[in-house]
């Protein structure tokens, strides 16, 4: 079989590699507050230590703002999207995370994103949300049905000292895909993050999206399995730059200094295909002039998850790319 056709994009080479993706749950949580700070406040908390689910129980991020003409009750808010490996895990970290950083924020209300007559992603079993949190009224909370034309929905209305916490009594969820990844090879630390921030402004401006990780960015890429008994995962070897020489299957020539990652979950494998295009597109639109050498992905050959993004076939549609 012939090897792939070397391509690249001013002078950023894409390698002929793919990222491997995983089935995920999610759901997406529209919070609104008084003002935009304050559903800021409560998004960026409920989507704190939310990176990996290997040691964080999901992944979560804000997905982005909304103007008070998009939210179900007219105030400004902000929608969260929450990725776990199952239905159950993620309903306790909805939980969780609304009933700690939500409920206890001033002025939020908080509000199912996802509507089950329009959504492109499969459905999952609802998450329950004020139907769980209701307890905290101790008795004195009140439900309240509401047909805004996709028939009755119920909503609870929660006493707390600043007037009234409203939230809706469960949220949908759908199946999704998490796992998507770049790896962005560089000649030195300064030139690999702005390549990854400019992937990562070009991904935040697509809808259904997040890159989980602080920035959107992690240095600390891993590998399934360690030598050591009992870790799951250790660092990526391949892809050090100080163990050039010393790793016995090193990714990476003389010239590359750093190497940053960038995680993408998205809820349907089309919104992840698009999110890493748009990357692709900003980090090598840089070019070789400023550092950006190569673009890869990380994968296990196929064995970790049914969803495959090849780099050649995401990069083969945008402008300056070719063989």
């Amino acid at each position: 079989m012939n090897a792939p056709a070397p391509l690249d994009i001013n002078g950023t080479a894409i390698d002929a590699t793919f990222a491997e993706a995983f089935p995920m749950k999610a759901t997406r949580l529209v919070i609104t507050a008084h003002t935009p700070t304050w559903a800021m406040h409560a998004a960026n908390s409920l989507a704190g230590f939310a990176t990996s689910v290997i040691g964080c129980g999901c992944e979560a991020g804000v997905e982005r703002a909304l103007a008070p003409a998009a939210t179900p009750d007219g105030r400004p808010g902000v929608a969260v999207l929450l990725f776990a490996v199952s239905s159950k895990e993620l309903a306790k970290q909805i939980g969780r995370r609304v009933g700690q950083c939500v409920l206890t924020c001033p002025s939020t209300a908080v509000y199912g994103g996802i509507d089950p007559a329009t959504s492109h992603a499969p459905l999952s079993d609802p998450a329950p949300l004020g139907s769980g949190l209701r307890f905290f009224g101790d008795g004195w909370q009140i439900a309240k049905m509401i047909d805004a034309g996709n028939g009755p929905t119920r909503y609870w209305r929660v006493p707390v000292m600043d007037g009234e916490f409203v939230c809706e009594d469960t949220a949908a969820t759908v199946k999704a895909v998490g796992g998507g990844n770049l790896l962005l090879l560089a000649r030195d630390l300064g030139a690999a993050l702005a390549a990854a921030e400019a992937a990562v402004a070009a991904m935040r401006r697509l809808p259904n999206v997040i890159m989980p990780f602080p920035g959107g960015i992690v240095r600390s890429g891993s590998k399934i399995g360690s030598k050591y008994a009992g870790a799951t995962a250790s660092t990526n070897d391949a892809f050090c730059p100080s163990l050039i020489g010393l790793a016995r299957r090193s990714e990476l020539s003389a010239d590359v200094g750093c190497v940053l990652e960038i995680v993408i979950d998205g809820l349907t494998d089309a919104d992840v295909g698009a999110a890493m295009t748009a990357g692709i597109g900003a980090a090598a639109g840089l070019g070789r002039a400023a550092g950006v050498l190569r673009i890869s992905a990380g994968n296990y050959g196929g064995k970790l998850g049914p969803y495959h993004f090849h780099l050649h076939e995401l990069a083969a549609g945008l402008n300056g790319s070719h063989a």
